[in-house]
This record gives structure tokens, C-alpha cells and sequence, in this order.
């Protein structure tokens, strides 16, 4: 196997999983797993997660139809499969085949919904938007809109959501907007009769800061893997990161005073320097805009990379860091006493973790312990 790959702790992902279900109570968890879980590998994740018996998640969240059909085809979960993606008519078919509800985002899927004569009944989650200003339903037409979906044939509302924009910031403000707004939104369609399902709206934000937003069922997504969403939000959950990135020293060698590193000469030699490469590099997740600003562990010391990220390698400096060929690199993880977590690495890259998991590439293999 190649000497650079990805950790995946699925101990950790229960540890996560039965947290967020402790602080939700009740509800309903839906385990948002798109992206392949964030980078960890869906079909893995669930097949942890379904393991869990009656505390299993009672849905799971995709994007994308093609990834409910990789999660169906895994034959992994029997639960119900939501794709937060728009209803799309040339995909009504798998939808029936593979059991993946669709959201309804517009009057326009409205319409689509109307001209196709279907021979089952499909069941849809309504999306409202109350103010993140994506995908939705806009808030002040939602219940005309969702009177008119209800009435169709062969259509069952299994559910209705929303989406935070803010959720995940110390000012409330805009969030306990959106909630009264959708609150208002259930209200006026509990007036009218109207069967609309279960009922989510929070995200890890919400889950972590906002119980009034629980209603029937939570969306955890950055959480289950491991990560707060922000630094602005408390830490009333404990969580474990799930993914580990290792890789090995591949070779030491010594450059001369005035000698550079890699491409661009990014870095030049103040002295005679010992520089070490591993084999790790842009195409496996590790951005170019790290050259010079990360750090790697091995032997449980902290080693500055060195010159430019490159596709396939980084450089570092080992000066009397006693470092050899085949000692093992830590890039995302924890030794005895350091920690390097993609929050570092999103720190550096004024971004947040979810790009740092998401963005590990399907070149570096996953070794997933705690099975």
C-alpha cells in the first residue's frame, strides 16, 4: 500500500454519532453523509452507523441522486435516503428504483412534479428557504406552493426542512429569524390540514446552540466526523476527529548555504540544511497555499515544511531533528504530545474544515480501524 494514507477512525465516528443522539434526546438523527461522508468514505461510515442497532441514524442525507444510488447499491441501509438536490425529471426513475427522496425546491419542480405520470407514489421533503438564499421554497409562498403539492397524485410529502445560513455564528440574530419564519411557515400549513412529515432544520450549528430548531429531526454533518462547524460556536457536544493523515519520510538529503527548495525558490538556504520529502503533495489535498506556513509531526516534534507544495511531494526542514528515511509523518492526527487537526490547516487557509476532509483525494487510499 502506498506509504501516504488516510486514518479513518470509526470508533470515533460512533463516539460522534451517539454524542450529538445524547444531546438531541429524541429526535430523530438523519447523518448527513454527501461528498463520500466528507471524505471518509460513505458506504464505510454507514455500514459503522447501521451497526448501532435501535440507535442507528433514521435517515441519511446525500446531494447528489448518483450518491444514493452508490449508498442503495452498497446494500448497506435500508433507511430512507434524502437528496438535498433539486427533483430532476430525467431522474425519476432511480428515484423509484432506489428508494431516494428528492427535495422540492421551487414552483418550477411543482410543475415537473404535475406533467410526469408516475405508478408509484414518490415520496419528496419540501425545502423552504427562510433566508440562506440557495435552493427553497421562498418562505412567504411556501404554503400555496406546498397546497398545490399536496394535492397531487402519486406525491407524498414525507417531509419539510430549511437550512441555516448563520447557525454556526455567536449572533443568533439571523437564525432565530429563519426559525420563526419557518415556524410560521408549519403553523399556517397545520391551519390548512396539510400533512407535511417530518420536520428538520437543524445542522451542526443548530444541533450544538439551538434546541428550539430540533423539531422532529437533526442534520449533522461536520460533527459526525469530528469537527465544531466554526470557532463561534460552543463545544457542548464532545467530539473526535475521525481522519488521520499519515505519511513516511521517503528521502533525507543536504543542501549547501544559498541552495534553494522546490519550485520557485520559495525557500533559500540561510546555512548548510538538512531537508526531508514526503511523498504527499497538491493532487492528494495538501494545498499549494500551504508552502512555507504547515508543519508536519515525526517523532513527535513539530518539522516545518519547507518550499513549494508540488503535486506529489513537500519538503521539509529536519536540521537536528534526528530524522530518517521511513520515519512516519503526521500531517493530520496526534502523537504522544502534539496535535495537528484540520482546523490548523483551515486556519492558515482562512477556510474551514469541511474543505480540508472533502478535499483528500481518492489517491490517497483510506485505512479504516475500529470496524
Amino acid at each position: 500500500m502506498r506509504s501516504t494514507f488516510a486514518e479513518i477512525n470509526l470508533s470515533n465516528l460512533k463516539y460522534n454519532f451517539l454524542n450529538i443522539r445524547k444531546k438531541v434526546g429524541k429526535c430523530k438523527v438523519m447523518a448527513v453523509v454527501k461528498a463520500d461522508a466528507y471524505g471518509h468514505g460513505m458506504v464505510q461510515c454507514v455500514s459503522k452507523l447501521e451497526a448501532l442497532g435501535k440507535n442507528k441514524p433514521e435517515y441519511y442525507g446525500v446531494a447528489l441522486t448518483e450518491e444514493g444510488i452508490e449508498l442503495r447499491k452498497s446494500k448497506t441501509t435500508n433507511q430512507p435516503v434524502l437528496t438535498f438536490s433539486p427533483v430532476d425529471v430525467n431522474e425519476y426513475e432511480e428515484y423509484l428504483k432506489y428508494r431516494i427522496i428528492p427535495s422540492v425546491c421551487s414552483e418550477r419542480d411543482l410543475f415537473k412534479l404535475r406533467k410526469y405520470k408516475f405508478n408509484k407514489t414518490l415520496n419528496v421533503h419540501i425545502n423552504v428557504d427562510t433566508g440562506l438564499g440557495r435552493l427553497g421554497i421562498p418562505f412567504q409562498s411556501a404554503v400555496d406552493v406546498i397546497k398545490k403539492i399536496a394535492k397531487l397524485e402519486k406525491i407524498r410529502i414525507d417531509g419539510i426542512y430549511t437550512h441555516f445560513a448563520t447557525s454556526d455564528e455567536k449572533d443568533k440574530t439571523f437564525a432565530n429569524l429563519q426559525l420563526r419564519r419557518f415556524a410560521e411557515v408549519l403553523k399556517k400549513l397545520d391551519s390548512e390540514n396539510i400533512d407535511y412529515g417530518v420536520v428538520h432544520a437543524a445542522n451542526s450549528g443548530a444541533i450544538l446552540d439551538m434546541p428550539d430548531a430540533y423539531f422532529d429531526m437533526v442534520r449533522p454533518g461536520i460533527s459526525l466526523y469530528g469537527y465544531y462547524p466554526s470557532h463561534e460556536t460552543t463545544e457542548s457536544i464532545p467530539l473526535k476527529p475521525v481522519m488521520s493523515l499519515y505519511s513516511k519520510v521517503s528521502t533525507v538529503k543536504k543542501i549547501p548555504k544559498g541552495e534553494s527548495v522546490s519550485y520557485g525558490r520559495k525557500f533559500i538556504a540561510n546555512k548548510l540544511t538538512t531537508v526531508a520529502t514526503l511523498p504527499v503533495g497538491y493532487a492528494d489535498g495538501v494545498s499549494r497555499n500551504l508552502t512555507n506556513r504547515m508543519k508536519v509531526i515525526i517523532n513527535d516534534r513539530m518539522i516545518k515544511q519547507i518550499g513549494t507544495v508540488t503535486m506529489d511531494r513537500i519538503c521539509l526542514n529536519v536540521d537536528r531533528k534526528n530524522v530518517k528515511a521511513g520515519d512516519k509523518a503526521i500531517l493530520l492526527g496526534k502523537s504522544k504530545s502534539r496535535k495537528i487537526d484540520a482546523w490548523d490547516w483551515a486556519n492558515l487557509l482562512n477556510t474551514i474544515p469541511y474543505e480540508i476532509t472533502c478535499n483528500i483525494s481518492k489517491r490517497v487510499p483510506r485505512v479504516y480501524k475500529g470496524q
